[in-house]
């Protein structure tokens, strides 16, 4: 190990877009350009920046592994007085095996000098890395300007990370990356956003940092990409493991770190959780618009705190002259529930459509032939479907998103209805418990009361039926909200839900309410991941089971 060899490092926070490699290959190049600037001797750049994380099953593609690699050499020929360390796609050359390796590349004096591929390819929860890459057998290291680089991707820094309470990985390729000499560790990851990951991640860099003895770099990748949001958050450590740098969170970032220059500072205190949930949600949102290509939101506005929370993201996310917000009021809907949706949309500074949907309902009940006097459940669907038709119509008409204003309670317990309140290009809060909606609407309120206290204090309700509130068929929020942690996330069964001190009846309810919704969950728009489990890629149960 040499420890008197000192490297001015350049990490490139960057956010790139899957398949975009014009536009990723010129952030890329921006950012190397920056770095010889800033008197840098390397770049580093996220996990698979070439192409953009993570590309899924465009990655069977050959077209796309093609353009990738030919992306990866027309930036390698450029790269002359600094080297860079890059993310990308390569093909396996061997007969055996998948076909293509997650891998990060070294390029300098013009092109590829060394390729690292990923050791440990996750595969649980939203990852499924397997089903694509070839794992790495062995780890290699590239001497450049005297310094011994070790080099991993991701996944490798977390091999003793316990997953279900089990260490899933036998090798260790940061331990072996010091056997075979490194004298700095370097690792490039987009390693998604979910509470409390971020302190994990400090803890698991720094940790390395101190066991080797040796400086460690991680950058991490940044914004939105269908349900996943990246954090950044890169870090640097000395030898010591005492921070030389901590990069942003949920936004792009650039800095460059000394090796040569020991330090003693201490890491930032940690952001309240609520505010990462807060700029989670404004970024998920901004980047699925833009990158997905639309202009403008659309939101149904009932005057509740679900929907409210949405339209304030919205606006700051993308500005309130992009989004709209439409009331339709029905027979149930009471006038406090228009009024405060109105005074919402005033301190949004959002534009504002009133439909009222009476005489549609009463068409459908006419033509359906309900004549009762007590509304029954396909009565209070039928306005949900009339209100998500207008969305839908308003959204063809005008190439808005709707954006679908359900929450993760509801979702869970099946709450909500199909083709009706679920309809929607994108489900914002659908990761965040009823409980987290409402802190997220206290919290965005700490300055200046954006979303009106009226719809805050009160209980929660579809207005779909008189005198209606959620409470009526469901647990209180609170108590709902546990249960369903305990089950969805943390995976306890009936028995150990009830030792918790919750009643039997409204555990089985609950978990019967979960099981049997699988059919609606499938159906919903893509949410934003923000829990540790969310509905979604990362949790893959059949429709089609026995409880």
């Amino acid at each position: 190990m040499d420890l008197t060899a000192s490297m001015k490092i350049a990490i490139l926070q960057i956010n790139t877009t899957v398949g975009d490699f014009k536009g990723n290959e010129k952030k890329i190049l921006d950012g190397i350009s920056w770095a010889e600037g800033q008197g840098a001797e390397m770049a580093i750049f996220p996990e698979l920046a070439i192409c953009g994380y993570p590309p899924r099953d465009l990655l069977e593609r050959p077209s796309f592994i093609d353009r990738n690699i030919e992306t990866l050499e027309r930036i390698a020929a450029r790269v002359t007085g600094i080297a860079a360390v890059i993310g990308f796609v390569s093909r396996n050359p061997y007969a055996v095996g998948r076909g293509l390796y997650n891998s990060a590349a070294i390029v300098h004096d013009g092109r590829v000098q060394f390729v690292q591929h990923k050791s440990l390819l996750p595969e649980y929860d939203v990852f499924d890395e397997a089903r694509y890459f070839e794992p790495a057998h062995a780890q290699g290291v590239h001497t450049y300007k005297g310094l011994n680089i070790g080099l991993s991707i991701c996944e490798d820094m977390w091999s003793a990370y316990l997953v279900g309470g089990r260490r899933i990985y036998q090798r260790d390729p940061i331990e072996q990356c010091v056997r075979e000499g490194a004298d700095v560790l370097i690792n490039i990851s987009a390693s998604p956003f979910s509470l409390q990951k971020k302190n994990i991640r400090t803890s698991i860099v720094q940790e390395a940092a101190k066991r080797f003895h040796r400086p460690v770099i991680y950058c991490n990748l940044v914004g939105g990409n269908d349900e996943l949001v990246f954090d950044g958050h890169s870090l640097a450590f000395d030898r010591q493991g005492f921070p030389l740098h901590e990069g942003k969170s949920f936004e792009e970032d650039r800095f460059v770190v000394d090796l040569a220059l020991p330090s003693h500072s201490k890491l930032r205190t940690s952001s309240p959780d609520i505010f990462d949930v807060e700029r989670a949600l404004t970024l998920g949102l901004r980047d699925y618009m833009q990158k997905c290509g639309f202009e403008r939101a659309v939101i149904g506005l009932s005057g509740g705190i679900d929907s409210a929370v949405v339209a304030a993201i919205a606006a700051k996310a993308l500005g309130p002259k992009r989004v709209t917000g439409i009331l339709m009021s029905s027979p149930y809907t009471s006038k406090q529930s228009v009024s405060d949706a109105l005074e919402l949309a005033k301190r949004l500074k959002i534009k504002t459509e009133i439909h009222t949907i009476s005489s549609l309902y009463r068409a459908y009940r006419k033509t359906l032939a309900y004549t009762s006097k007590r509304i029954s459940q396909a009565e209070e669907n039928i306005q949900a479907r009339i209100r998500g038709n207008i969305l839908m119509a308003i959204s063809n008409s005008t190439g808005a998103i709707v954006l679908s204003t359900g929450n993760k309670s509801e979702l869970s317990v099946g709450y909500c209805t199909l083709y009706g309140d679920m309809a929607g290009g994108l489900a914002v809060i659908s990761d965040l418990p009823k409980t987290m909606v409402y802190e997220l609407a206290r919290w965005m309120n700490r300055e200046k009361e954006v979303i009106p206290s009226e719809i805050i204090d009160r209980p929660p309700t579809a207005e779909l039926k008189p005198n209606q509130t959620d409470q009526d068929i469901l647990p209180p929020y609170p108590v709902l909200d546990q249960i369903l942690k305990a089950y969805i996330e943390d995976h306890k069964s009936r028995q150990e839900i009830v030792d918790m001190g919750f009643g039997r009846l409204v555990v089985d309810d609950v978990l019967r309410r979960v099981d049997r919704n699988e059919y609606k969950r499938r159906q919903a728009a893509p949410g934003l991941k923000v829990t540790w489990k969310a509905f979604g890629i990362g949790r893959r149960f059949p429709i089609a089971w026995k409880p």
